[in-house]
């Protein structure tokens, strides 16, 4: 493999981190069910549990409703009000595939840990109680409930972690379990991933873990400045969720809170193509293609149930992932994770970072992404297909 072209995408993860773009990555590649790529950089090894960030809507939250569906427990005509009822998403007659779609009108961020941290600056304690935990966790799940919708249900789509907090809570409540439980119990095991919530109530000891934020709470990102006032802090313990509004939910949320690997990212991503070949997987291949379709009501949608597709410009994907029939799926993560799966040229592509340990300023991972996939498929002599229709 030395001499093959996509050895090459090792020197690009190295000169990354030697640029400051992150400290550390991981990366893996699979084609047609085979590991062509495997690399790690920085102060890291293949082993290292990363923040996987918004990447657990997918790996966790979407496999969950998967598995759920297939089992008659919960599908995408599910009204979100059989949950929460009162709240005004419920109201609004938004189903489960409105949250899934993103297009349910509830904004894409609620700084709901300002007011816990206000209320309960414990919280900040090592030793709080494991009681005070899961009332604050309960109390911003009924926030989450509660938020108006900021657009009409299904005009638009608007990237919402506050409708995949709900997600979360409807697919604990719908498999009788907490979220981190059925995680493990439904996906993690039967796939035999390492992939785990990091519970402040029960936080893990083993492995290394790639270091993200420096405090407690984390600084602003950008765009969110002003959004909230002056909150007690702390220096952040390493392993602890990056996102603030999953730390407030002792580690465990529908849109954030997975720690994983690379390799765990892949392994996912191949169980999405084996599965619409017909292979056993989280749902039948029926099931799968229709939730990997993008969004048939709202126009210019690039989102299918839980799964984001390429964008028709600048894409993290790059030029060539997606760009014939059936394309391809994939989501991001804030922390610096992604995960890319073409259907078409049975590609997987795994690629996990953690380039807010830089700070969440630093933004460069935005144009390494799509010259990175580019590089594998450029590597792999992928980048000439001729358009096919899916049939």
């Amino acid at each position: 493999m030395s001499s093959h072209p996509i050895a090459n995408l090792q020197g690009l993860l190295e000169e990354s981190v030697s640029f400051g773009i992150f400290p550390a990555a991981q990366a893996v590649v699979l084609h047609r069910g085979v590991q062509v790529f495997g690399g790690v950089a920085g102060n890291v090894s293949g082993d290292t549990r990363f923040d996987l960030a918004s990447v657990t809507k997918v790996l966790c939250t979407t496999a969950l409703f998967l598995r759920f569906w297939t089992e008659g427990k919960v599908g995408p005509e599910t009204p979100v009000a059989r949950f929460f009822p009162g709240s005004p998403v419920g109201d609004a007659g938004a189903t489960v595939a409105d949250l899934l779609y993103h297009r349910s009108g509830l904004p894409p961020f609620v700084p709901f840990f300002a007011q816990a941290l206000t209320s309960h600056p414990e919280l900040l304690d090592p030793g709080c109680p494991s009681a005070t935990r899961a009332r604050v966790r309960d109390e911003v799940i009924q926030a989450a409930a509660a938020t108006p919708l900021k657009v009409p249900l299904r005009t638009a789509t608007a990237y919402s972690d506050v409708g995949f907090i709900l997600l979360g809570e409807i697919l604990a409540r719908a498999g009788g379990a907490s979220l981190d439980v059925l995680f493990s119990r439904h996906v993690a095991e039967p796939m035999g991933l390492s992939a785990r919530f990091h519970r402040l109530t029960d936080f893990p000891t083993d492995g290394r873990v790639a270091l993200t934020g420096a405090t407690r709470p984390r600084e602003p990102a950008p765009g969110q400045e002003g959004m909230w006032g002056e909150l007690p802090s702390r220096p952040s313990v390493p392993g602890e969720v990056d996102d603030d509004n999953a730390w407030v939910m002792d580690g465990v949320s529908g849109h954030a809170g997975l720690f994983g690997t690379a390799v765990d990212v892949a392994r996912f991503g191949q169980a999405i193509l084996e599965g619409c070949a017909g292979a056993p997987s989280l749902a039948p291949a029926p099931l799968l293609y229709r939730a990997l379709a993008q969004d048939p009501l709202v126009e210019g949608s690039t989102r299918s149930m839980g799964f984001d597709t390429p964008s028709v410009s600048l894409s993290s994907a790059g030029h060539f992932i997606g760009d014939t029939p059936p394309g391809a799926v994939g989501h991001l993560g804030f922390t610096g994770t992604s995960l890319w799966v073409d259907l078409r040229r049975s590609l997987v592509v795994a690629l996990i970072t953690n380039r807010v340990a830089h700070g969440r300023k630093e933004v460069r991972i935005r144009e390494f992404r799509p010259v990175f996939h580019d590089l594998v498929v450029e590597a792999l002599g992928l980048n000439d297909l001729t358009p096919k229709a899916h049939g």
